[in-house]
């Protein structure tokens, strides 16, 4: 699928600045279109190829841009000290494991039915590499795991706030929520059912039929009502997903590199060789964590068990920008 010519003007002539930003919302637009539960597999999967084409230039002309992004455009970490330093008297952040701009729709559908008033809508970036405990890191908790059962303590950027980091049913986790002002929870889903379906076969489809049940059950709204009541709520993820099942297997000696540098991974810790190829298939990225190498672009390759067709930590759109949803009830 190729760019709109307007918008490829636009990407070639503005700043990385304004390009982020057209690029960001282009993405929103075209995830966050109504989606019907009958019809979200293919609908999904065709938003994934439009976004794509966004991809494709970011990885073919204008992958400057990715040296760019990290001092650009605005961390999730960040975007969430500086909400919560905000002069409401209560408020809450329920993070969803590795929920990408994808689920956007079931959100804002959901929120819309069951009368929530909606006062933010936009993306921000992943840590780079986008991993969850990068995430963790970057809003002073020592890992994911170091929420539970309000373990938070007080070293981290949120603060007052009661803590929790579960696996449960969303029934199970409204009897967490106590009535303390300030509340984080970290919740595992969707990334927890992301890895279990990752390997060989049809990930998305059946993870995009996962999250239709979720995010459109009524369950998953009674917590998020739960966590509203009395309270300003910010629904966001650590990082997104890339569909690597769509993508296409790279050439004999890319795929050779890539399997060597990335194994059936999309980052690797250090600096090191970004190999030969012109477009880059691979950019050595400084960042807060350190130095990393991270795979560029949608590209799969063979490796040892198959590589996962569902992943992150890469350079992709859909793996590095996390919706930011903000609401009231």
């Amino acid at each position: 699928m190729a760019l709109d010519p307007e918008l490829l003007q636009g990407l070639t002539q503005h700043t990385p600045e304004d390009a982020w930003r057209v690029i960001i919302n282009k993405a929103i637009e075209i995830a966050s279109k109504p989606m019907a539960a009958g019809n979200a597999p293919s609908e999904v999967t065709k938003r994934d190829r439009e976004i794509g084409a966004m991809d494709h230039f970011l990885s073919s002309s204008g992958w400057d841009l990715w040296q760019a992004f990290g001092s650009t455009v605005e961390r999730t970490s960040d975007r969430l000290v500086r909400w919560w330093a905000e002069p409401y008297s209560a408020k809450a952040v329920l993070i969803l494991d590795g929920l990408s701009l994808r689920e956007l729709p079931w959100l804002l559908q959901g929120a819309k039915e069951r009368g929530f008033t909606l006062h933010e809508v936009s993306a921000n970036a992943s840590e780079l590499p986008g991993e969850t405990n990068e995430f963790a890191r970057a809003l002073g908790f020592s890992s994911r795991s170091q929420l539970q059962n309000n373990g938070g303590g007080l070293a981290h950027k949120l603060q007052p706030a009661t803590t929790e980091s579960v696996d449960m049913a969303w029934k199970d986790c409204q009897a967490l929520i106590t009535g303390a002002p300030n509340w984080i929870l970290w919740h595992h889903w969707p990334d927890s059912k992301l890895h279990d379906g990752s390997g060989a076969g049809q990930g998305l489809d059946t993870l995009t039929r996962d999250v239709a049940d979720q995010l459109g059950g009524d369950d998953f709204w009674a917590l998020v009502e739960r966590m509203a009541t009395g309270r300003r709520l910010v629904i966001t993820s650590d990082h997104g997903y890339a569909a690597a099942g769509l993508f296409p297997d790279a050439d004999p000696d890319v795929a050779q590199f890539l399997k060597a540098t990335f194994a059936s991974g999309r980052s690797a810790h250090g600096a090191g060789d970004t190999g030969p190829f012109v477009p880059p298939v691979a950019l050595q990225i400084n960042s807060p964590h350190g130095a990393y190498r991270l795979a560029l672009g949608r590209w799969k390759w063979k490796s040892q068990g198959g590589y996962p067709t569902l992943t992150h930590g890469g350079l992709s759109l859909l793996e590095v920008l996390s919706p930011f949803v903000e609401l009231t009830k």
